[in-house]
């Protein structure tokens, strides 16, 4: 994807998840990305490694002016290079991408435009307001209220508006919002008409506020708020108490920092956000292959010489999976030895290449693991292959060798202190300091490890004493208390799923217990 030279798109009026499949194709595919203020920064993420990132937004450090920022589209589709422009909202809805557009035409510059979801659409419907719905009137209106920062209301004919009845709409500033109610109650409209004014629309810290109309003009009057906010009047706003789904969620309006390393961060960071959570993922560690797979490489391809095949962990079979199969032999290999996983996820994860293990400890433990697979039979002279992390715990290796087995042990990868952070990256000590933080949580002891290095362990036990700290397992529990950690939720199972929905039982018992 080379051409049209600069793409100009709509990203939604917040949720990263808003974004077309089209436009992240884009993005991906971009030399150079130049993007409002308010783009997340989970959204700039999906840029390829060493785009040229350009904030062009009216809160950047250096902002641009719109002229300035035309020429240097302009300018970087005539280096030859392939241009994401990233509007907030929808490139053609209040914004400023048609006057981009035309300056493009007007150079010979090749253009597309990628639509957007307008804010005036997307944010009622996470407010649990449909724009439309039969009985409610049959226009839309959607109302400027925030390209101009100035006091003064947009130039509307209020009084016809009124007549129309349907749903006003209006993204507003929060210079114009009090105005604009003055405007729409003094025009006709019920002062007693259902309004509700929403601010952080989309996003994990959104917040609505309802009331009449008249209602409305006093609480913003009496307590402004520096942000913008969407304004939606009209009787579908009435259906709010019945099709409320975004705030409802149980795990709304909390923020849980993911401390997994990227590449596996996803899967947690999905399943919070799904439940309402701002998952803030911030990489303790890195996982990375072993700096010599001779050894790992010589084992697999001896499996079938082994009577056990240990493995603790998903990464562990990950890499043990590699360096078998790049080799001259395949899963046939593993037909002799017999398997044993610790842990779920790493049972789940052997499933993945169509393996069954032949035993997964009830217990997430080391010691459970070597309990389990000298119950299956005499450890006396068995041959046991131990692929592990560098610095893994040597429990079952030194347990299985006591009962008399023959334990081989290899690296298989390395875990590494993720110690240089990215662009965007959160500021988690500020956050942690601020009360910012609602969860912190630890899925591997070396994550637990990581944290009290980079912090300091006094200092960390600190950061963490007003937080939750919720934990994948009894492992990882125990290096968390032994650092003076205080564990509030420990996941019955190890795995992603039971760690998060340890979470959601916590504050399900919290609001119970709460007198509110």
């Amino acid at each position: 994807m080379r051409r049209p030279a600069v793409y100009l798109i709509g990203t939604g009026p917040g949720d990263p998840r808003l974004v077309t499949a089209h436009g992240l194709d884009c993005l991906r595919a971009a030399d150079v990305v130049v993007y409002d203020h308010g783009i997340p920064s989970e959204l700039l993420q999906n840029a390829s490694e060493g785009v040229e990132l350009i904030d062009v937004g009216n809160a950047s450090p250096q902002p641009l002016a719109q002229e300035a920022i035309s020429y240097l589209l302009a300018e970087k589709a005539r280096e030859g290079k392939m241009v994401a422009r990233l509007k907030w909202g929808d490139p053609f809805v209040f914004d400023r991408g048609g006057e981009e557009a035309l300056f493009l035409h007007e150079q010979g510059v090749p253009f597309e435009i990628v639509p957007g979801i307008p804010a005036g659409i997307a944010v009622p419907a996470y407010a649990g307001v449909p724009v439309t719905y039969p009985g409610a009137g049959d226009t839309i209106t959607l109302i400027r209220g925030y390209e101009d920062e100035s006091r003064t209301a947009p130039e509307i004919d209020w009084v016809s508006l009124a007549r129309l009845g349907g749903t006003a709409v209006c993204y507003a500033g929060p210079q114009q919002l009090p105005r604009i109610l003055e405007a729409i109650k003094g025009s006709g409209w019920p002062a007693d008409g259902r309004a509700v004014v929403i601010y952080n629309g989309t996003m994990p810290a959104q917040e609505t506020v309802s009331g009449t109309v008249s209602e409305l003009l006093d609480t913003v009057r009496d307590n402004p708020r520096r942000g913008a906010a969407t304004l939606v009047v009209g009787l579908v706003v009435g259906l709010r108490p019945h099709l409320r789904w975004f705030d409802a969620r149980p795990l709304f309006g909390r923020s849980v920092l993911v401390t997994r390393p990227r590449e596996q961060a996803a899967e947690l960071v999905n399943r919070l956000t799904a439940l309402g959570a701002d998952a803030i993922a911030s990489p303790l560690i890195r996982v990375t292959p072993p700096d010599d797979w001779e050894p790992l490489r010589k084992a697999a391809e001896a499996a079938n010489t082994f009577d056990w095949i240990v493995f603790t962990s998903a990464n562990a079979v990950a890499s043990f999976m590699k360096a078998l199969l790049e080799s001259e032999h395949d899963l046939r290999l593993l037909k002799g030895p017999r398997l044993c996983a610790v842990g779920k996820g790493t049972a789940d994860k052997l499933a993945q290449y169509h393996v069954k293990a032949d035993i997964v400890p009830d217990e997430f433990r080391a010691e459970a693991a070597a309990a389990a697979i000298a119950a299956a039979g005499p450890l006396q002279g068995t041959r046991v292959l131990l692929p592990r992390a560098d610095i893994g715990r040597e429990v079952i290796g030194n347990q299985l060798r006591q009962a008399g087995a023959d334990v081989t042990e290899v690296i298989a990868y390395h875990t590494r202190l993720e110690e240089t952070p990215r662009e965007g990256d959160p500021d988690v000590y500020g956050m942690l300091l601020e009360g910012r933080i609602d969860v912190v949580t630890f899925a591997s002891p070396s994550s637990v490890r990581s944290f009290a290095k980079i912090h300091g362990a006094d200092a960390a036990a600190d950061l963490l004493k007003n937080t939750v700290v919720a934990v994948i397992g009894p492992v990882t529990g125990d290096a968390a208390r032994q650092l003076g950690f205080p564990v509030t939720v420990q996941a019955t199972t190890h795995t992603i799923p039971a760690l998060v929905d340890a979470i959601v039982a916590y504050y399900a018992v919290a609001r119970t217990a709460s007198p509110n």
